[in-house]
């Protein structure tokens, strides 16, 4: 496909918190090949091997998910389970569909030309990216033979999955750092920060870009000394962080939490007011980074 694209639909979409968007094209697994037909034991071994992964949705996106007109991939199964999360339909690998490896490298393929002519790529999201590992350098792999551009968006928690084979096939990462109180972050997802902070001291060893992330949310990880530690863990990393980029909580994934009958819990929190935005995104600059 090397033709113009026209946005469907202009505005944000609500797995970017508000950011920048036009959605080009979302459909869910449509257009892919589900291999529903699959046993159970050959989709496990398919799984594990990466040929085989679990797949909530893609998208055609521009100005999100990294450079350019930008093919985004959402895997399911997450370690993690945030507070705000938008998208609670990706907590579990089960409640995905199967999509080949090989399916999605023919996808991409269409696009090269939309990248190149973009500075686009493909951004393999989630859920939480390195839950298919395998799957995921599959992916990566296939997509650097084809010149495209890659990027994944993760928490970096499962950071020591992803081997230094898959990091040379990487070339930009979306580290979200959701707090940089550790007793905050544990409040805010359940699990540590600590294997987020030695992710990203690997990307920064091997020079691999950084566009950093931090969610805002009032009463939860708004406090300037919490962005303080957050913006003093980014600074770890400087030389391959290029932007960080400070994300408005919003209440979108409501609806979502009710259906599948989760515990909300911040059903009551208001999105951040436009001078607490400003003023979070000051704190960043002062450490000298672009912010967004």
């Amino acid at each position: 496909m090397t033709g113009t694209i026209t946005p469907d639909v202009t505005g944000g979409r609500d797995q970017d918190f508000l950011a920048p968007a036009a959605r080009l094209r979302g459909a869910g697994t449509g257009g892919l090949e589900e291999l529903t037909d699959l046993e159970r034991s050959e989709r496990l071994v398919r799984m594990r091997e990466g040929s085989l992964g679990s797949i909530h949705s893609w998208e055609l996106v521009t100005a999100v998910d990294g450079p350019g007109t930008r093919m985004t991939v959402f895997l399911n199964g997450c370690p993690l389970r945030c507070l705000y999360c938008h998208n609670p339909d990706t907590f579990l690998m089960k409640d995905g569909e199967p999509v080949s490896a090989e399916e999605l490298l023919r996808r991409m393929k269409r696009y090269r030309g939309v990248f190149r002519a973009s500075g686009g790529g493909i951004t393999l999201s989630g859920g939480e990216v390195l839950m298919q590992p395998a799957f995921a350098a599959r992916l990566l792999r296939g997509a650097k033979e084809m010149g495209i551009h890659t990027c994944i968006d993760t928490s970096g928690f499962l950071g020591a999955s992803c081997t230094d084979e898959m990091l040379d096939d990487i070339d930009l990462v979306l580290l979200d750092v959701k707090s940089g109180n550790e007793t905050t972050y544990k409040q805010v997802t359940g699990r540590d920060l600590a294997p987020t902070i030695a992710f990203g001291d690997r990307l920064a060893a091997k020079g691999i870009e950084i566009w950093a992330r931090f969610v805002l949310v009032p009463g939860l990880t708004d406090d300037p000394e919490n962005v303080e530690q957050v913006a003093r863990i980014i600074e770890r990393w400087r030389s391959s962080v290029t932007r960080v980029e400070v994300l408005p909580f919003h209440q979108m994934g409501t609806d979502k939490w009710d259906s599948l009958g989760l515990d909300y819990q911040l059903r009551e929190t208001r999105p951040p007011e436009p001078e607490l935005v400003e003023s979070t995104r000051a704190i960043f600059r002062a450490h000298g980074f672009t912010v967004h």
